[in-house]
């Protein structure tokens, strides 16, 4: 996968079931440029939802992990069909290494600009920054000024009200988990209400 394949929404689907993934899925029909689906290494049977999804979404979502800490986490969620990898920490060389060989997108985190930095010589595609409403919106502003445009992901506490913020100060792409959808949504597997919740997203985009 290539770095100018990547959407800019991600859903982060942690603790979901089969079958809200499954529903989800549905709901993006339309949507496939837009959002990118990360499926995470501590939700219950975590790739299997990715290697269902790929079975029957794969051609046209763009199905990775989330939570890869570990550099087997890494080659099972590969082997699952994963295009991308995120993480709540910073990827070892060993994953970068082999992340580049299957030619899969990597998503570490930092917090800091040294952090940041780091990263990127390391080999990242895009650089994570979580949790993002700790450090804020103008944290990727004040990063890029010293170190210059870099492909930074906004993720935790990311939602509709600051989403707009997030993305005018320098976020390229933004991870969305638990303030994405209503938890009724979910819970019912209602494809047009799920579907409405990432068009309220798309608009906001689309109004900057």
């Amino acid at each position: 996968m290539e770095l100018s394949e990547y959407p800019t929404f991600t859903i982060i689907m942690r603790g979901y079931t089969l079958t809200q993934a499954d529903a989800i899925m549905q709901a993006m029909k339309g949507f496939e440029n837009q959002f990118a689906v990360e499926v995470t290494m501590n939700t219950p049977k975590a790739l299997e939802i990715i290697r269902d999804g790929n079975k029957k979404y794969g051609n046209r979502i763009k199905i990775g992990a989330g939570t890869v800490t570990t550099l087997d986490e890494a080659k099972a969620v590969i082997d699952a069909g994963a295009k991308f990898m995120l993480s709540p920490i910073k990827f070892s060389d060993e994953i970068f290494d082999y992340a580049k060989e299957k030619r899969v997108i990597t998503v570490p985190a930092a917090m800091t600009p040294t952090e940041v930095h780091e990263m990127f010589e390391k080999g990242a595609d895009i650089v994570k920054i979580f949790p993002a409403t700790i450090v804020g919106p103008a944290f990727f502003k004040a990063t890029q000024a010293p170190l210059g445009s870099l492909p930074l992901m906004a993720v935790g506490g990311v939602k509709l009200q600051n989403a707009s913020e997030f993305l005018t100060t320098g976020a390229s792409y933004l991870g969305i988990g638990s303030n994405l959808f209503n938890k009724d949504d979910l819970i019912n597997k209602n494809i047009n209400g799920l579907s409405a919740s990432l068009q309220a997203f798309i608009d906001i985009k689309n109004m900057l």
